[in-house]
């Protein structure tokens, strides 16, 4: 198949990339570079450092004759979102419906969206969230995942354009980015590495879903090879709290590291796990590695880029 892939040199995009190129197709990434970086890039694909918003886009698409987009090229730090909601909306609606158009006019037969899992349901009614839960976006960028979700169900409608979305829970892994919001694995272990102090918001009790690249990326392969259209959670089901990501960085990475709290932020959810329940019926996905070894693996990619 040939595949292209927005957002290929970021953290997760570019481990989908790898996975695809393994699997035996041809890949074409699109990345600005804004977030991501070109070392990322599998050098077995095409590159091309442009803006999803551009109107080159078109050209790509038809010179490499794809047949499958997977979308995950983003304006994906939620701080951001709330102080520049336009700029939000701009990369992610008008950014998204750019990648859609160009798809649609050469004949793209799939897109795969990897969607928010935390976000988009908001502060949760019950624990785990499935893909039933109400969907109560507390930010703009949950807001901007939700308004291209239902642009994506408006292609299959309109033109038969398969989707499948992915709602992905807060992932972490090897090539996280430690600049930004997005990924607090990533910046606790770039501070104990260079022997500076990681602050944790408020009391550390906020929980979130944490869930290992490795395994959000077979859950990209298994989405490129399902039939229909469908939205999946992506997650674990457990919640692990903030402060339990400290303690378990730290034993690997820096055991004299201590433990500080910095106030609260403003607005910031309290807890946020999702199920897998359906992806695991449909599918058969499951997440396979535990947090205790993802974080271990996590700890060694750092550990090597420090040195």
């Amino acid at each position: 198949m040939n595949i292209l892939v927005t957002g290929g040199a970021g953290f997760i995009g570019s481990h989908v990339v790898d996975a695809y190129i393994a699997d035996g197709h041809n890949v074409v990434v699109v990345d600005d570079l804004s977030a991501g970086f070109k070392e990322n890039v599998n050098p077995r694909a095409e590159f091309y450092k442009l803006d999803i918003r551009s109107e080159e886009l078109e050209q790509i698409f038809r010179k490499h004759t794809i047949e499958v987009v997977n979308h995950h090229a983003a304006q994906m730090d939620v701080r951001k979102s709330v102080a520049d909601p336009k700029f939000d909306a701009n990369l992610n609606i008008i950014g998204g419906l750019n990648v859609f158009e160009a798809g649609r006019r050469c004949g793209v037969r799939k897109f795969i969206f990897s969607s928010t899992g935390g976000a988009i349901y908001g502060e949760q009614d019950y624990f785990p969230a499935d893909e039933q839960h109400p969907l109560r976006p507390l930010s703009p960028y949950g807001i901007t995942k939700l308004c291209t979700e239902k642009y994506l169900f408006y292609y299959k409608e309109v033109y038969g354009i398969d989707y499948v979305i992915l709602r992905y829970a807060n992932i972490y892994g090897p090539r996280q980015n430690s600049h930004g919001e997005a990924g607090v694995v990533a910046i606790f272990a770039e501070k104990m590495l260079h022997g500076d102090q990681p602050m944790i918001n408020g009391d550390g009790k906020q929980t979130r879903d944490y869930t290992y690249v490795g395994d959000v990326v077979k859950a990209n392969l298994l989405a490129l090879h399902s039939s229909g259209s469908d939205i999946f959670n992506i997650g674990t089901g457990k919640e692990t709290n903030v402060n339990e990501i400290f303690l378990k960085l730290r034993q690997y990475l820096n055991p004299s590291c201590v433990e500080k709290h910095s106030p609260a932020k403003q607005g910031e959810q309290l807890r946020s796990v999702i199920s897998y329940k359906k992806i695991q019926t449909k599918l058969g996905w499951t997440p396979s590695v535990s947090l205790d070894e993802g974080i271990r693996m996590t700890a060694e990619f750092f550990k090597k880029k420090a040195h």
